[in-house]
């Protein structure tokens, strides 16, 4: 009540409390309640005393014949006086816990239904009930990893590369300590936007394993997340080498000072680097547990390393190490480097930065095996972002100590110290330091100081073996986490199988499921870039991809945020979408300034992917935000229609197709299809009579009638309803079908072929549907077809065969497929893949021609008809149309004997629905015939209709006169008065029409309403 009292800052506290109320407390409360007053009491919903149902593990029994045990919902009832239960985690899961079986919430149908109780007891229920007591064998638990061991340390050992010995202290010579401290901080900016938006993403739902794929495709979807996904797993696997480079470089730097060599230096990186290679994908076969162990004394041998830099500085010089460039702090060294000296073809700020940015990188480490982490979603934002807070406060430091202390031009000479005679022409800092590099400098022959030596950490270290210690803990333990992440990132994606052939790398092994297949190809794919051995090469190549991985998760935050989807509820608080959106922004625009080539290479590599998947439409749902923003902007465009009015000039024929289920009646949806595809709107629609109950709503809105239309390449909707009888399910549609402006203004139906077979009743409800779209200002179109619209045969594959065949013939002859459940399986009609049988309307028809017959003005509805139909892109006829408008005649000029024939015919064919001389004769009135039987025909009104029967038996020979050999011949249909026309009159008509002809003919009548305007206004 006093909700809005509370301050806004505490009303975050209020929210927790009241969740633990409904979701702890009350449970609870309710569970003692029952316990102390009910104890073993039997419950009735029906408020009678009996055994309904009880706590002792009875049967619940339903209208529809189901159960609560065959629902798995028994277990959920023990304990409380309500089918009702309080909110439980495992009602929402996804997947179930391990050893026990799944839960689920009763139905609706269920809550609301009348309960039967049976006889038997739990004991003795039927087979495949559930239960407590069907507990699965627990499995052993794989190894989890908490938020320091496998996201924070892990993430620090593979930000703490191999940039950060061998090339740090390089680029602090090239581009001064100022600017140095720029790029650390520009890639710790870009890394913690996207570590933040990482967070956000995680701790939005569960995350399973696959990292950074599983995170982007859950988020913007398939499409986006496998390309990503692709790119990068091969990130990792290319970041592999280069790791694996730097550790080999080190290696045979150490050979070369002890004058030991196998070839030569490059060929010597090459056989080490692949040896190192071999090795770590040993200990990776040997599993997480033994990695994460390995992960760990790379880790200390990194911060006793780190130590023994920090108290290298501070120690005081030695001469040896003064003739190196050595000096410890000293304010003028600071100031020397604090300023950019390039050197070289990558002397330049972004040559500098992409060197050094793939060392950032490494904060997708820990997210990247998030299936082997026991929370996730406290894992990942804890881990990842004080992996980045103390990787770049690491990195500022070593930055600033090493640029203070150190020189960047020295001979190593121990003889080049500084005399009185060349005191006036000495070059350099060290001059003032009594040393005298000028020889060096001039020539460019320099061997140490931080330009020219890559080991310059070693030499500053108070013990050079520990930072060698400290290389190979850090070039190994990124390798080694590059090689875990990569087959970890890539085997979720083969499991998804959105691309070909991949999949056989999805198989994983073990409790842990280790993707063994994804291990080797990683292997090779590393091997392979170890060949080139030349670190500063391979740093670029993966920059442009990471950088890609960067900006698509971050686009994935603020698209996920922009979309303002109920679905995303991040627990995490602390992050911004212009902040996302602005490292989005910024990592593409580094990609091209970094190397604009390899960023239009990476993009290209993205947009094919892209289109592949759209392509090929993987059937995968995940909810993503890309469908939640389709969903915003529909919703906006269909709202914006409302503020201006329709003109006729944008009209269009919005068609609502009584298909039934479409694959029952693919001609029809066809031949709808070749005019409204990407032009006007198209709703298949389905009635399925009976009452409402499970089984009649999944038949009604079953996903596989949209299926079978995707399948097709039918853009259309669908739109089941559930009637106690066709003609009411149809004025549902009618009424109910469309969204605002966007609702269709066209019935199209079938022809009722079996009409003289059928009952009487069916007649009336047939033609009272075309004067219910009549009356609600629709127009109305009639397909009829010489072969017939329905699909028998597939249909009775999946049943048994009528008994009555008449009564068959009427269930699938009328304008809805709509009573097939009670001959057919209504589950394989509903599970089992649809036909696609090919009609008409999908072939070719060669040089042939659509004759029109508009006969009466109904405001142009037929030649709208008559020019998107043959002129559509879409439209498969080779045609010419031919427009033929019906003058006035005299019906007695008609006195042919082929005439009179047709006269005969007709009047055969309303004969068994005239009103005989004994129903004349009887106490029934006329209006209580009519009332009675709308269908019966009295004499008076054939006299009175007499005109319109003999037009449209002249109209049938004239079709067949001159259409005989169209495609498809549209005309007029002929419009019935109500109460002046009976229902068999007015079926007799269209049949009287349309008969005998080959070619199909649709019967079209507007209402009578302008469609067409011949003014620009």
């Amino acid at each position: 009540i006093g909700w809005l009292t509370v301050p806004p800052q505490k009303q975050y506290l209020w929210r927790r409390v009241y969740l633990f109320y409904l979701c702890d407390f009350l449970p609870r409360l309710s569970c003692l309640r029952s316990q102390v007053n009910l104890c073993n009491k039997k419950f009735s919903v029906n408020g009678e005393e009996g055994p309904k149902y009880g706590f002792d593990g009875s049967k619940y029994h339903y209208g529809d014949g189901t159960s609560v045990a065959s629902q798995n919902s028994s277990q959920i009832l023990t304990g409380y006086d309500t089918l009702d239960v309080g909110p439980n985690y495992d009602f929402y899961a996804n997947t179930n816990a391990q050893g026990r079986v799944r839960r689920s919430r009763p139905s609706l149908f269920q809550l609301h239904s009348n309960i039967e109780v049976s006889s038997t007891h739990l004991a003795s229920r039927a087979p495949g009930d559930s239960s407590e007591d069907d507990v699965e064998e627990p499995q052993s638990e794989p190894t989890r990893f908490g938020w320091v061991k496998g996201v924070m340390i892990r993430c620090m050992l593979n930000i703490w590369g191999v940039i950060l010995y061998l090339r740090l202290p390089w680029i602090t010579a090239q581009a001064g300590i100022g600017l140095t401290w720029v790029i650390i901080l520009l890639s710790s900016c870009i890394t913690g936007i996207t570590g933040l938006s990482t967070s956000a993403i995680a701790t939005n739902g569960r995350v399973k394993g696959g990292g950074t794929y599983f995170l982007i495709s859950r988020s913007l979807g398939p499409e986006l997340g496998g390309s990503i996904g692709l790119i990068f797993a091969f990130a990792n696997a290319v970041a592999v080498a280069m790791h694996t480079v730097g550790f080999a470089e080190t290696v045979q730097a150490l050979m070369q000072e002890s004058g030991a060599s196998i070839v030569d230096p490059i060929n010597d990186i090459r056989i080490i680097g692949v040896i190192t290679v071999t090795c770590l994908l040993a200990i990776s076969l040997a599993g997480m547990e033994w990695e994460a162990k390995a992960q760990v004394l790379f880790f200390i041998v990194i911060l006793v390393s780190f130590a023994n830099y920090i108290v290298g500085t501070i120690i005081p010089a030695t001469p040896q190490k003064q003739a190196k460039g050595f000096f410890s702090y000293q304010a003028d060294i600071f100031a020397e480097n604090f300023v950019p000296n390039w050197r070289g073809p990558e002397g330049n700020f972004f040559g500098m930065f992409s060197i050094f940015f793939p060392s950032a990188t490494g904060i997708l480490a820990g997210a990247n095996i998030s299936g082997d982490l026991k929370d996730p979603t406290v894992a990942i934002p804890r881990g990842t972002l004080m992996a980045i807070f103390w990787t770049t406060l690491s990195y500022l430091i070593i930055a600033a100590t090493i640029g203070a202390c150190l020189v960047r031009d020295a001979s190593g000479i121990m003889n080049d110290t500084l005399a009185m005679s060349s005191a006036d022409s000495c070059q350099g800092l060290a001059c003032q330091y009594g040393w005298d590099f000028t020889d060096c400098i001039t020539n460019r022959t320099c061997t140490y100081g931080l330009s020219n030596q890559y080991q310059s950490m070693s030499l500053v270290s108070g013990f050079a073996p520990l930072i060698t210690a400290g290389i190979f803990g850090a070039t190994l333990s990124s390798a080694l986490a590059c090689l875990v992440s990569a087959p970890k990132v890539f085997q979720c994606l083969c499991k998804d199988n959105l691309y070909p052939v991949i999949g056989f790398f999805g198989k994983g092994n073990g409790k842990n499921d280790e993707p063994i297949r994804g291990y080797v190809l990683a292997y090779i794919i590393a091997v392979c870039f170890v060949l080139i051995a030349e670190l500063n090469t391979i740093a670029p190549i993966i920059s442009n991809f990471f950088l890609c991985s960067y900006a698509l998760i971050n686009f994935s935050c603020f698209h996920a945020s922009i979309t303002n989807s109920p679905g995303w509820r991040p627990s995490f608080r602390f992050y911004s979408k212009w902040m996302s959106l602005l490292g989005a922004v910024v990592s593409v625009i580094i990609m091209f300034l970094l190397t604009w080539w390899a960023a239009l290479i990476a993009i290209g590599i993205v947009i094919f992917l892209l289109g592949y998947v759209l392509y090929k439409r993987p059937s995968v749902n995940w909810g993503s935000s890309v469908q939640a923003g389709s969903y915003n902007m529909a919703l906006s465009y269909c709202v914006s229609l409302n503020q201006v009015d329709d003109h006729i000039k944008n009209y269009r024929p919005q068609c609502l197709v009584l298909t039934g289920p479409p694959s029952c009646r693919p001609a029809l949806v066809d031949f709808v299809g070749t005019f409204t595809k990407n032009l006007s709107l198209m709703i298949c629609g389905n009635v399925v009579t009976g009452g409402p109950s499970p089984a009649t709503l999944d038949t009604a809105s079953s996903n596989s009638h949209v299926t079978w239309l995707n399948k097709r390449q039918i853009k259309s909707f669908y739109h089941g309803v559930v009637a106690n009888d066709l003609r009411t399910g149809v004025k549902m549609l009618l009424q109910g079908a469309g969204l605002g402006r966007i609702r269709p203004n066209v019935l199209l139906t079938g022809f009722k072929r079996d009409w003289r077979k059928d009952k009487p009743s069916c007649i009336d409800n047939y033609i009272g549907i075309l004067h219910d779209a009549f009356d609600l200002q629709y127009g109305v179109c009639v397909l009829r077809m010489r072969e017939g619209l329905d699909v028998f045969r597939q249909a009775q594959t999946h049943g048994e065969e009528p008994n009555n065949q008449e009564d068959f013939m009427f269930f699938y002859n009328i304008p809805l497929f709509i009573i097939v459940s009670f001959y057919l399986d209504p589950d394989a009609m509903v599970t089992e893949p649809q036909p696609q049988p090919s009609t008409v309307f999908q072939s070719q028809q060669g040089k042939k021609t659509i004759d029109v017959y508009w006969l009466f003005d109904d405001g142009g509805e037929i030649v709208v008809l008559n020019f998107i139909v043959p002129f559509h892109k879409s439209n498969r006829f080779y045609i010419i149309v031919r427009l033929i408008m019906w003058g006035q005649c005299s019906v007695e000029t008609l006195s042919s004997t082929s005439f009179s024939d047709s006269v005969r015919r007709f009047e055969d064919l309303i004969g068994p629905y005239r009103i005989n001389t004994a129903q004349k004769d009887g106490h029934v009135t006329a209006e209580q015939l009519n009332q009675d039987c709308p269908w019966m025909v009295s004499d008076e009104e054939i006299e009175t209709n007499k005109p319109k029967t003999l037009r449209q038996i002249r109209l049938n020979e004239v079709l067949q006169d001159y259409s005989r050999d169209a495609a498809i011949i549209i005309v007029t249909m002929p419009v019935g008065r109500r109460g002046q026309c009976p229902s068999a009159l007015y079926m007799a008509w269209l049949e009287t029409l349309s008969r005998d002809l080959r070619p199909p003919v649709l019967l079209v009548r507007g209402n009578q309403e302008n469609v067409l305007t011949f003014y620009c206004q």
